[in-house]
């Protein structure tokens, strides 16, 4: 099993110095879902939550989010972020989001990528919470992160 890149040899946290590495193109893809009562589901879809536009100002949260991850999160580097798309899917039983976020440097994008998809998510919870004391939060996953060198 490999060791944690965050601890140094007597156990203490520590960010990892990533000075040495080389700039790549970089993608996170990440997803998760709230669920929801069919009664709350059928409020977003009429847009009829007092709170606005359920998934367009959640969408909006995890662009947000994404570009403030280094400051949420006490080890992750400030990354330079090329993009982010953050998309919210009603479905029946609740709302899905997927988060994508690129970039280039010499680390990854994947805790962009699922904080945007979090912090979406704690927005629908935020805009519904009136309406639906039961909703769940979960399945929140990385899909996919990939590299590339630059040419």
């Amino acid at each position: 099993m490999p060791s944690l890149s965050h601890v140094d040899d007597e156990g203490r946290a520590r960010m990892v110095d990533v000075g040495h590495k080389p700039d790549q193109r970089r993608v996170a893809r990440a997803s998760g879902k709230i669920r929801m009562a069919p009664a709350t589901v059928a409020l977003v879809r009429e847009n009829g939550v007092k709170k606005g536009d359920v998934l367009t100002v959640a969408e909006i949260a995890g662009v947000q989010a994404a570009k403030k991850t280094w400051d949420l999160i006490p080890l992750c580097h400030a990354v330079h972020i090329g993009g982010i798309k953050v998309v919210g899917k009603l479905e029946a039983d609740g709302v899905t989001i997927t988060g994508e976020v690129s970039g280039t440097g010499p680390t990854g994008v994947e805790m962009e990528a699922l904080t945007a998809v979090s912090v979406a998510l704690l927005t629908v919870y935020d805009m519904c919470k009136a309406v639906d004391k039961g909703m769940v939060i979960g399945d929140i996953a990385l899909l996919e992160k990939t590299k590339e060198a630059l040419a």
